[in-house]
């Protein structure tokens, strides 16, 4: 039995119909290059193969009696890989429009908690005869540092490896289902050391203050404009997705001296100006995004979420992409110093403090208030990126062309657009409320375009 984290309890407890907390990821392969062709039960038996190295995919969630303590993960006595491995054909002509498609029929519905929170969708039927696998787990369990690591684990590095016909028994063992008593003795002393954590934290965070104070104003963009994306989110959801080139977004970064990660978010700001300067919606204020810092210590691997955050501008009142880029740099580093003086430490203990009933009960009651509607926004967009892997993955000898995610959306953050990179290419997903984005691969193909306008403000430079 392990005990859920603060932020891991968040995601759980503050899911609702209209914001599902579970994240995504396509990955997309040509099955022509499969000797004997794509088989569901070989990928069934790669998965039982190596579940040791996946340990979440076998944890069921047991939630606490009125919600006072965190939920325990147990492994499931119940566990059925057949279950969580399903398949569905994507309507013709299998292009972008209809994976997109079927990807949010699939996204917008909840994880059943009865079952460890995760599904795999077989999705046949794309163009050129490719096959996607969608893979939906709940953001209680991973991160995205987390998540790229467990990618990494379910496919092969060696296109010649098969798993065996018959699947040794690793030692896994399943447990009992805990009774309420048990629970809640098992939460006692992490309560307490939690809470004397936190307490911790805040007092070592004093003399810090004075550099936050300093560095707020830069760190944290004030007057943030509202937009068709701070506002209630419906159950619908609208994807896009789009591959740029690593070595080109390099090349940008190296003209500027900026970080990659600038590079990206300017590419996000060049493309979302855009789309809302064409609807007559863009802001005289910049725009500004969140974006999620990685906090482990070694910077992947692990499960659970350790995570904090940061904002920036996105300089969208200024025209010209370099000046832009710069602008975004500039946040970007002060915000990150910020961050730092903090202490990512800090703000996942203070996760720890509240009990669940109270974390779901204001998530209830900030979406059924529309308390959006009558407070300032905070941000614009979540842009995330996540390093995925730099050596080539196959599944079944077939080499795996693209990981396209999908994050998470709810009442004032209407739009995620998420990031990761995969050998020399960055492939990014862009998730809204479906009434929020009408042309979803509008906004896809303008953050594309955007390096375009960036490689060649660089070569000016």
């Amino acid at each position: 039995m392990k005990r859920l984290s603060g932020l891991d309890t968040a995601f759980l407890t503050s899911e609702t119909k209209q914001w599902p907390a579970h994240v995504a990821c396509i990955t997309i392969f040509d099955p022509a290059e499969i000797e004997g062709g794509f088989s569901v039960d070989v990928l069934k038996r790669s998965f039982a193969s190596r579940l040791n190295e996946l340990p979440p995919l076998r944890w069921r969630v047991v939630e606490t009696q009125l919600g006072l303590s965190a939920p325990h993960w147990i492994e499931d006595p119940e566990f059925d890989l057949d279950w969580h491995i399903r398949r569905m054909s994507v309507p013709a002509p299998g292009g972008r429009e209809e994976l997109a498609a079927t990807a949010c029929d699939i996204y917008r519905h909840r994880l059943d908690r009865r079952r460890p929170l995760w599904e795999l969708w077989v999705l046949d039927g794309l163009e050129d005869g490719h096959v996607g696998l969608f893979w939906k787990i709940h953001h209680a369990c991973i991160d995205g540092m987390a998540g790229a690591g467990m990618q990494e684990m379910m496919f092969d590095a060696d296109p010649s490896w098969r798993p065996p016909d018959e699947i040794e028994d690793d030692g896994w063992r399943p447990e009992k289902y805990p009774s309420a008593a048990a629970i809640a003795i098992s939460s006692l002393p992490a309560v307490a050391r939690s809470n004397l954590r936190a307490a911790k934290d805040v007092v070592a965070m004093i003399p810090r203050v004075p550099d936050l104070i300093r560095n707020s104003s830069a760190a944290m963009p004030q007057d943030v404009p509202r937009t068709r994306f701070n506002a209630p989110v419906g159950q619908r959801r609208a994807w896009s997705y789009t591959t740029v080139s690593l070595s080109e977004m390099k090349a940008v970064k190296n003209a500027f001296g900026v970080k990659l990660n600038d590079v990206y978010v300017a590419m996000v700001s060049g493309g979302l100006k855009r789309y809302l300067a064409d609807r007559d919606e863009l802001p005289a204020d910049s725009l500004v995004a969140s974006i999620p810092v990685s906090a482990r210590p070694d910077g992947s691997g692990g499960t659970g979420n350790m995570i904090s955050g940061m904002t920036a501008t996105l300089a969208t009142h200024l025209d010209d992409p370099s000046s832009r880029l710069k602008a975004i740099h500039e946040s970007t580093s002060a915000s990150k110093e910020m961050q730092e003086a903090m202490g990512a430490e800090m703000m996942m203990s203070m996760a720890d403090v509240p009990p669940p009933a109270m974390m779901a009960l204001a998530a209830r009651f900030y979406g059924k208030t529309q308390l959006v509607k009558r407070v300032p926004p905070m941000f614009n967009v979540v842009v995330s990126n996540v390093p995925g892997p730099r050596e080539p993955l196959y599944n079944q000898g077939a080499p795996i062309q693209a990981f396209q995610s999908m994050g998470i959306v709810y009442d004032g953050a209407g739009l995620f657009i998420g990031a990761m990179s995969y050998m020399d290419q960055m492939d990014i997903g862009i998730l809204s409320c479906a009434d929020m984005l009408d042309e979803p691969f509008e906004l896809a193909d303008n953050i594309a375009e955007e390096l375009a306008a960036l490689l060649e403000a660089a070569g000016e430079s």
